[in-house]
């Protein structure tokens, strides 16, 4: 069998080990039915490309890790969330008591960080199994299970209004871009500013150089057919690289007199990273990455540094997630925080074979996969 199929990509209907409609017999452990999931660009690499930028993590495995859902059900003595409550699974946990968590200058808490990273829980172990063979979480998360089983520390619970066929997409993706302009650049008003990338994550930080008051987005990507999108998003202008002879930032240097005050790369690749950096102005320029690679190096020239420029990086836009993540979902309902613009097709869950290939292909910017029949589930939700 190969990685596609025990990965649980086809079918994809692994659940918890236990009964989903029984307690965890851990009070720290919460069941949960997930309503609506993605594919992000980490799952796809994952997939397809662990060889290459990606460290290796054990198969088979479900992926998965950009939904919503609601609790099933509960460990003992839990007072913090109740069944039917809405929630959004979180790769990126919140414990409140590591040192991370209690520093303002960062969000990446390190509870359990290692044992998530390689596919288990806190106890080394996964909630999810066929046949009585262990079947790894992703991220801690798996969210292309109609069942998963995550820690308290990795859940955050959101409004009893809100769309979890939409809301979904602030699991990863859209905070991730968003929060990479607004937390990590903090982009000024008046500013001049690029965003490499125009997937997922790209689109959300034009859609936050819009909201900081930026007067120019430049928008760079090399399909076209991007561009109307992020023009939608708040892009004044779009470049595709393949239309110039020059180096990108030169084309981007060019187009601004001395550079742009703020990049952001949504990419993941080194070359556009050194591209992003070098396409700022000196003295102040800011390069943020927000691609995610997890083994592969970029070049730096080291007097682009010495000379006034910033770079530095983002891991879930710098949002600490149980805390924000619902404030991020009240921004959408109050109508300041873009959401439906990201979905481009709605399918399946037996048909997630076909979001994978529209994203790598580069059709859809997302596409919600529907864990269950549309007269299944055990949720009154709806749009």
């Amino acid at each position: 069998m190969g990685q596609r199929e025990t990965s649980g990509h086809r079918g994809c209907h692994g659940g918890p080990a236990q009964n989903p409609r029984s307690p965890p017999e851990d009070h720290k452990l919460f069941c949960l039915q997930v309503i609506a999931a993605s594919v992000c660009h980490t799952d796809s690499e994952q997939l397809y490309e662990s060889h290459d930028g990606m460290k290796p993590r054990p198969f088979p495995m479900v992926l998965g890790h950009e939904a919503a859902g609601v609790v099933e059900s509960v460990g003992p003595g839990v007072t913090k969330f109740r069944p039917g409550d809405k929630v959004i699974p979180l790769f990126l946990p919140q414990c409140d008591e590591c040192e991370h968590c209690q520093s303002p200058k960062t969000n990446q808490c390190r509870r359990n960080w290692g044992n998530t990273q390689t596919g288990v829980l806190a106890d080394g172990t996964s909630r999810i199994s066929f046949k009585g063979q262990q079947i790894f979480q992703f991220l801690g998360v798996s969210a292309f299970s109609q069942y998963t089983v995550v820690p308290e520390t990795s859940l955050t619970k959101i409004r009893s209004d809100a769309p979890l066929h939409k809301v979904f997409l602030l699991g990863c993706g859209v905070s991730t871009g968003y929060g990479a302009v607004i937390n990590a650049a903090a982009v000024d008003a008046n500013s001049v500013c690029a965003v490499f990338g125009l997937g997922a994550v790209g689109l959300a930080a034009v859609m936050g150089c819009q909201a900081a008051g930026a007067r120019r987005i430049i928008a760079v990507d090399i399909n076209p057919a991007k561009f109307e999108k992020a023009r939608e998003f708040g892009a004044t202008d779009c470049v595709n690289p393949r239309d110039h002879r020059e180096p990108i930032q030169e084309v981007v240097v060019k187009m601004t007199g001395s550079g742009v005050d703020f990049a952001v790369e949504c990419v993941g690749s080194p070359v556009v990273m050194t591209s992003a950096l070098e396409s700022t102005r000196d003295a102040w320029g800011v390069c943020v990455i927000a691609g995610w690679t997890e083994t592969e190096a970029m070049s730096v020239k080291v007097e682009k540094l010495l000379m006034g420029r910033t770079l530095t990086g983002t891991y879930f836009g710098g949002w600490k997630s149980v805390r924000d993540v619902p404030r991020l979902v009240d921004d959408y309902m109050d109508g300041r925080l873009k959401l439906d613009e990201f979905i481009t097709q709605s399918l399946p869950l037996d048909r997630i074979n076909q979001a994978f290939d529209t994203l790598r292909s580069g059709e859809s910017i997302r596409t919600v996969i529907r864990m269950w029949p549309d007269d299944g589930g055990s949720t009154n939700e709806s749009d």
